[in-house]
Parts: structure tokens; sequence; C-alpha cells
């Protein structure tokens, strides 16, 4: 199939055949991560609120690791991903044990994780060798992304990893903004979309930021 450019004059047909494109390439690209080989990485130090750790730690009683890898509180659009990964939780932990990691201290993550109502196990890697070698992007000390681990015997295994940016699949917002024809050029995520009326209902004493 020849993929056409999307233009003003994309057809209903136009966008119904790529997507049925995309959902054959999906299940592709799904397979081959299901038979990925992996390759043997070190038992990393990482930290948290109680003090060092290991990257082996973090899988508690699974034989699977989700490693979230997030930019920390500075990052808006790491913060998008990490509010919709936060609501399929309970999902993913029935599978697999999950790890949202920063370079933030321990405290700065557990601070901003509670202000967000995230649930995720928390760990700093300190913008250190763990990130720089287990990031998608390669040799970048702070770069969002994931990595599947798995454990076989005393052996950690990288089985996939993929790198996170505006309108990957991995955060849902973004294909739905597409629909409405909103894009990342005309779109950015904020940490809050209150905006103070000019007149509050509720007499409008001890309200944040103000």
């Amino acid at each position: 199939m020849t993929v056409k450019h999307a233009s003003a004059e994309t057809s209903e047909a136009d966008v119904e055949a790529l997507e049925k494109e995309i959902a054959l390439l999906t299940a592709r690209l799904n397979a081959a991560r299901r038979t990925a080989s992996g390759r043997e990485v070190p038992d990393y130090p990482l930290w948290t609120l109680g003090g060092e750790v290991r990257l082996s730690s973090l899988f508690g009683n699974a034989d699977r690791l989700l490693a979230i890898h997030n930019m920390g509180q500075g990052c808006r659009y790491c913060t998008l991903w990490a509010d919709g990964i936060n609501g399929l939780l309970p999902h993913l932990e029935s599978a697999m044990a999950v790890a949202l990691l920063s370079r933030d201290d321990p405290e700065t993550q557990r601070r901003f994780a509670n202000s967000r109502g995230w649930r995720f196990r928390l760990a700093s890697h300190r913008g250190g060798e763990y990130i720089r070698e287990q990031s998608a992007y390669p040799d970048h000390d702070n770069a969002p992304g994931a990595v599947v681990y798995e454990r076989q015997g005393g052996r950690i295994l990288r089985r996939n990893a993929v790198a996170f940016g505006p309108g990957d699949m991995f955060c849902p917002a973004w294909n739905f903004l597409a629909m409405a024809g909103l894009g990342v050029e005309s779109w950015t995520p904020q940490f809050s979309y209150w905006q103070r009326p000019e007149t509050l209902d509720d007499g409008g004493r001890n309200v944040l930021g103000a």
C-alpha cells in the first residue's frame, strides 16, 4: 500500500486505510517484541526514601519489571505520560512489577507523586550510570521512555525499550487530540488547567497561588 501524506483533502477512506495499515504493523511489532531475546544488564544502584537499593529489588516477587523513565517534576510531557499510566497501574501490576524512575531526589519524587495522586513505586537514578546506559536515547542523563526487564535466576535481561515523545502511542491523549485536528504544535500539556474566574462562588479564600 502507498501511504498518502495527510492534507486538507484527506478523505475518510484514506484515514481508515492508514488505520488498518498501522494496526497490521503494530501487530507485527508486538510479535517481534514478544520474541526478543534480551541482553543482560548490571544490577544498577538506585535510591529511594529508604536509602540505596538495587534494580533487582524493584522486581519484588515478579519476573518482569516495567521501568518508566520520567524526566521529573520539571517536565509537563512526562507528567502527562505518568498521569495516564497511573490509571492503568493495577492492570499492569497484575502482569509485572512497575516502577517510575527519575533524576529527582527521592523526597522530591514522593512530594510530586503525592500531588498528582500517583501510586507508582519510585526510585531515583540521579542522572547517573543507569539512565545513561539504559535510556532509549543513548548517553542521555535525563530522557523519557520505558524499559521492560526480565529476571532469569540471578540475571537481569533488558527485553524491550521505547523512547517517549509527543504524539507517540504510549499516551492516548495524543490520538484523541489528533482526531480533533490538534497536534503537538498546537497543544502543550500543563500541570493544571484550572483558571481562576473573576468571581468565586465559594468566597475566594485560601486559593493556592493567588
